[in-house]
């Protein structure tokens, strides 16, 4: 083993075995190198993506992650994701980018794996120029991604696929809405749905980054767990392919009183002040993007692949692809059954007789990985209250 300035020891994750430092109590953040196990999942998702992805474009392909930290995901693409020709691992740390080679070596890798020991930016910027550029590019940073959109988009071929986690959740949930709108150019709202805002707003300063290259983009999956975000996005070169992402921003509007929402699509798009059910002031979320967060078809290989995985987290995974896959089709925004009842002091029922009576009226309605409680439909505020109290007459009747 090489020397190393730290004391480490071995984790398994899928089926690689890596150095990382010892860390005890200690905080990811503050350790010599930056490794968080809470990220397993992260990572299990994005060797499901990345499969899925190679498959469907039927070739070899070259990947890069320019924070890879120990080079655990890195070395996990090469070991465990089928026709990866090229993995190009970089960290600004010194001791990251030691420790990554290491990590290769340990794996037997090397044959495929790169490690630099570059500034993220500068690193991609490298990558820029055509033929140079990478299929897939993943940026999973400590906080904001913001800063590396630029460069990660512009170090991606036609057809690349772009994945991007967020942790800084203050900004983007509404806690602290001017810093939202610095990075992501958009503003938050501290609603029962800010996961799913911070989704859209994350993905909205993506699509609008990669228009300013012609580039358009369109999301094929993404995640809320645990203190993050993820996004998966598929990127096409040309102006009229990033015309028609730009025109799936907008904004969602929001009652604090009476829970109405509504979207009104279009950056220059004119909307309403008022609330249309209790005549309220409406809340401004955006601009974000409004179109899908989720590809059916897309959600159903990543479960396919999980089929042939042996992961730690099987049947967690399972549960989000079934969930992500169930409400790919539905509306933006969901409604969260205990903040209503809550609200009008009712008692709480069961999400599955809520969904039922939604049904029965015509109305859309998808249970959804972003909240244990929430409920995607197509169903006016109103028509959600009339339903909870219907449910609680019936229950003491």
């Amino acid at each position: 083993m090489p020397k190393l300035s730290f004391p480490v020891e071995v984790v398994e994750e899928g089926k690689v075995k890596v150095w990382i430092p010892q860390h005890g109590d200690v905080l990811p953040s503050k350790l010599p190198v930056f490794f968080n196990p809470t990220m397993e999942l992260n990572r299990d998702i994005a060797v499901l993506a990345l499969q899925v992805y190679q498959k469907i474009l039927g070739r070899d392909v070259d990947v890069c992650e320019p924070l890879t930290g120990c080079g655990i995901r890195g070395v996990r693409f090469a070991v465990e994701v089928e026709n990866v020709k090229r993995v190009f691992l970089n960290d600004i740390n010194e001791k990251a980018a030691a420790l990554a080679r290491v990590n290769v070596k340990k794996n037997d890798v090397a044959r495929l794996v790169g490690v630099e020991n570059f500034d993220a930016n500068f690193f991609l910027s490298q990558y820029a120029a055509p033929r140079k550029r990478f299929d897939y590019v993943d940026v999973d940073p400590f906080g904001s991604p913001a800063s590396y959109l630029d460069s990660a988009v512009r170090a991606l071929r036609n057809g690349g696929m772009i994945a991007l986690t967020a942790t800084d959740m203050a900004p983007l949930c509404g806690v602290h809405p001017k810093a939202c709108i610095r990075k992501y150019g958009g503003k938050s709202l501290r609603t029962e749905y800010c996961h799913e805002l911070a989704v859209r707003l994350l993905a909205g300063s993506l699509v609008t980054t990669a228009a300013k290259h012609d580039i358009g983009t369109r999301v094929v999956f993404c995640h809320s767990t645990d203190h993050y975000i993820r996004v998966y996005a598929i990127t096409n070169y040309g102006a009229q392919k990033a015309n028609n992402s730009i025109k799936e921003m907008g904004y969602i509007l929001h009652c604090f009183n009476c829970f109405h929402r509504e979207t009104a699509k279009g950056i220059l798009s004119k909307f309403k002040t008022e609330c249309p059910e209790c005549h309220s002031k409406l809340n401004v979320a955006g601009p974000l993007w409004l179109g899908r967060i989720f590809d059916k078809g897309f959600c159903s290989q990543m479960e396919k692949e999980l089929s042939k995985k042996k992961l730690r987290q099987e049947n967690r995974l399972r549960k989000l692809l079934f969930l992500a896959e169930n409400e790919a089709e539905s509306p933006p925004t969901y409604y969260v059954i205990d903040k209503i009842c809550d609200k009008y002091g009712l008692p709480a029922p069961s999400l599955e007789s809520v969904v039922k009576k939604l049904k029965n009226k015509n109305y859309a309605a998808a249970t959804t990985h972003f909240n244990t409680r929430g409920i995607r439909t197509d169903a006016p505020a109103k028509t959600m209250k009339d339903i909870l109290v219907k449910l609680t007459q019936q229950k003491h009747s």
